[in-house]
């Protein structure tokens, strides 16, 4: 056996073929778009390659066949956050051998020793926390769009290797139509709010889109920034954030709190891609984008993914989330010929106690758990979980 790195349209074209040889057969693995797995490492589209570096690579067995891949990255940003400097590997994809698995994790493991790592975090994104990170263990259905699938035996060949749980991350999931069962102590402190002036609970308008990327900042810097590996959005991310969701997003759910006109929480979810894009093979072409708003428009999703949920400090414990849910529902989610028929709640780390509890008391229930490894390359050194938020 023996690695190669991808250097060229080819190797590119490669890395990309050798999920779609390995799952040729698997019937709830949904072909990601190519472009999207190629932004991840383009300077161009990928941000966090101006503080950071990516590579990646092939393996070839004895007879020139691809069975596998792997990329290693590092932020350099947040590399130093932590007790020992920690790189990241992920679209790791492997036939089921060990050795070969672990030809692949020694290769990451080197290159990231090469460039002054001490621990490697996997699988892992390049990016954003919400795509393409962990490790599917548990609820193998169809994965959410930009969510990870992967085969069960994964796992053994992680834990064999020496990677260990940093913490582990949930999908919750429910119908829409049924009402909600609501514990009477959410339900009255969500009332609380609803019935508080200086309070609103609504979803954007069309026309307030283009603005709303500044209330999403707003609150995610005062809920998010400052835990572990999260850093302070700018404007600029955010509003490239809400203009990639602009050609998919419906409005109807984008939920935002306000407080005395202030936005100080929200629960933005979409409808679930992956219900069109695996109808499109992987391709992003002029055929592929008439197919995809087709399919779109005339209610193919009926699932809606809700990406993000944050309630600034301030009004944490307040009914805040229940007011945001309760609204929802009554407004909106109960109305007859709502389209979405259930909603899956994506990543939801176990270190975030809190929002389980939220999930959990509108009748949330686990469908899918990831995990996301942590491997320390000097194994005497003590090993930590994710803190707890």
């Amino acid at each position: 056996m023996r690695v190669l790195q991808v250097k060229d349209k080819y190797t590119e074209k490669e890395f990309l073929q050798v999920a779609v040889k390995l799952y040729a057969t698997e019937k709830n693995w949904i072909r990601p778009l190519d472009k999207d797995i190629q932004a991840v490492f383009d300077p161009v589209k990928n941000k966090n390659f101006k503080n950071g570096e990516a590579i990646r690579w092939i393996l070839k067995n004895d007879d020139d066949k691809s069975i596998g891949r792997v990329a290693a990255f590092i932020n350099h940003k947040t590399s130093q956050s932590y007790d020992q400097p920690t790189g990241g590997m992920g679209f790791f994809e492997c036939v089921n051998d060990q050795e070969a698995a672990f030809m692949l994790f020694d290769t990451c493991k080197a290159w990231l020793e090469e460039k002054g790592m001490e621990a490697v975090d996997g699988p892992i994104n390049f990016g954003d926390r919400n795509n393409w990170w962990g490790l599917l263990v548990d609820g193998f259905y169809e994965p959410n769009y930009q969510m990870p699938y992967n085969f069960p035996y994964y796992q053994e060949l992680f834990e064999a290797y020496g990677f260990k749980e940093y913490f582990k991350q949930f999908t919750y999931q429910r119908p829409m139509g049924s009402e909600v069962d609501f514990t009477p102590r959410f339900y009255e402190k969500a009332q609380d709010t609803l019935n508080n002036p200086d309070y609103e609970f609504r979803h954007i308008t069309k026309k307030e889109f283009k603005i709303a990327h500044e209330y999403f900042r707003q609150v995610y810097n005062k809920a998010w920034a400052g835990h572990s590996g999260v850093k302070p959005m700018t404007e600029q991310q955010a509003k490239s954030t809400f203009t990639k969701l602009k050609p998919i997003a419906d409005v109807r759910l984008v939920w935002f709190a306000f407080y005395k006109g202030e936005p100080v929480a929200f629960f933005i979810s979409i409808p679930e891609l992956n219900q069109i894009y695996k109808h499109l093979n992987g391709k992003w072409n002029l055929f592929s984008k008439l197919k995809f708003l087709y399919l779109l428009k005339t209610g193919a999703c009926n699932k809606g993914l809700g990406i993000v949920f944050g309630v600034t400090p301030d009004h944490q414990r307040k009914g805040v989330e229940g007011g945001l849910v309760v609204s929802y529902v009554k407004n909106l989610a109960w109305k007859k010929g709502f389209q979405y028929t259930d909603i899956e709640m994506n990543w939801i780390g176990d270190f975030n106690p809190k929002m389980i509890r939220v999930v959990e008391q509108i009748g949330g229930k686990v469908l899918k758990t990831h995990i996301t490894y942590r491997k320390l390359f000097d194994e005497t050194k003590e090993f930590q979980r994710a803190p707890i938020l």
